[in-house]
């Protein structure tokens, strides 16, 4: 084994913790949801509903009525989350048998005024933190979109030689803060971010090099500029979680599974391959389609021989 292959198994010896990675047997996948779009539920109501189809693991997004803290790309200051209140929140889930595989982060790592970044990293902290009094470790995030003002600059900001630079600095730092509070980081890659394709998420992750930070492979955000074996073939070792949204070629807008141009029978079938400790998580689904997104789902699971855990 050469020196480069030994440096990558270190990287990648880090086991993430939680319901998520439990073993499971061949061709079996772990489905979950995300709560983002869940917004009229208190945490108890929700957790019993999803309890109610099914469902085990949750990708906990701050949005419900008794939680709304979560902010796209910004921060916030958590009013009144208290440590016995983020018990409260974890408790209403499990008391269901439901997990909460992670925490929805989401802030900017890739903001042009230094300020602004630490006091990003200082939130992301803040969320581990509050992660560890409800036994979460696990926390998601993109790179997050900044536009400088002024006239368009020749190159797109996200793709500029000192942007990426500074990203790499940035998220060492968030790996460092992830490592003394004993957590983990996925990033999640977007064709209109710093993180445009597998391979610049590959090559990202192995620059910051640390077991801390891995990938959050969302399919339908790479749609545009990758194919699915590409993607896999890419983030293959990085892969700790997988969302299952979908889109439409050639348009931004991102819809539930099963509504756009995806590859789902291949998807699942890769997932069970190549990455089979990576939860599936729905996303872009709330009350009033979520269970044709699982209906849609769990037939291609059925349909490519695989079994929902």
């Amino acid at each position: 084994m050469d020196g480069q292959s030994t440096r990558r198994s270190a990287l990648l010896a880090l086991p993430l913790t939680g319901a998520a990675l439990q073993a499971r047997a061949p061709g079996q996948i772990q489905l979950g949801i995300a709560t983002n779009e869940f917004r009229g539920f208190t945490n108890a109501e929700l957790a019993k509903e999803l309890a109610g189809q099914g469902i085990r693991l949750v990708q906990l997004f701050f949005t419900q009525s008794d939680s709304n803290y979560w902010k796209y790309g910004g921060r916030s200051d958590l009013p009144g989350l208290t440590p016995g209140r983020a018990k409260e929140i974890a408790a209403a889930y499990r008391s269901q048998g439901i997990s909460i595989h992670s925490l929805a982060v989401y802030t900017t790592l890739v903001h042009g005024d230094p300020a602004e970044r630490k006091a990003n990293l200082a939130y992301f902290e803040a969320m581990m933190k509050m992660g560890a009094h409800m036994g979460v470790h696990t926390f998601v995030s993109e790179a997050g979109h900044y536009h400088p003002s002024g006239e368009a600059p020749s190159v797109p900001y996200d793709y500029q030689d000192e942007v990426w630079a500074m990203a790499v600095a940035t998220v060492k730092e968030l790996a460092a803060i992830a490592a003394a509070n004993g957590a983990t980081v996925l990033l999640e890659p977007i064709y209109r971010s710093v993180f445009a394709s597998a391979k610049r998420m590959r090559v990202f992750l192995e620059e910051v090099g640390s077991p801390h930070i891995k990938a959050l492979l969302d399919p339908a955000n790479l749609l545009e500029v990758n194919d699915l074996d590409e993607m896999f073939g890419q983030l293959r070792d990085w892969i700790a979680c997988v969302h299952a949204k979908d889109r439409k070629l050639h348009v931004t807008a991102g819809v539930a599974a099963g509504q756009g141009d995806l590859d789902y029978p291949k998807l699942v079938r890769l997932v069970a391959e190549k990455s089979p400790q990576a939860p599936l998580i729905v996303e872009y689904a709330g009350a009033k389609n979520y269970r044709q997104a699982l209906t849609h789902l769990r037939g291609i699971i059925r349909q490519a021989g695989l079994t929902e855990v």
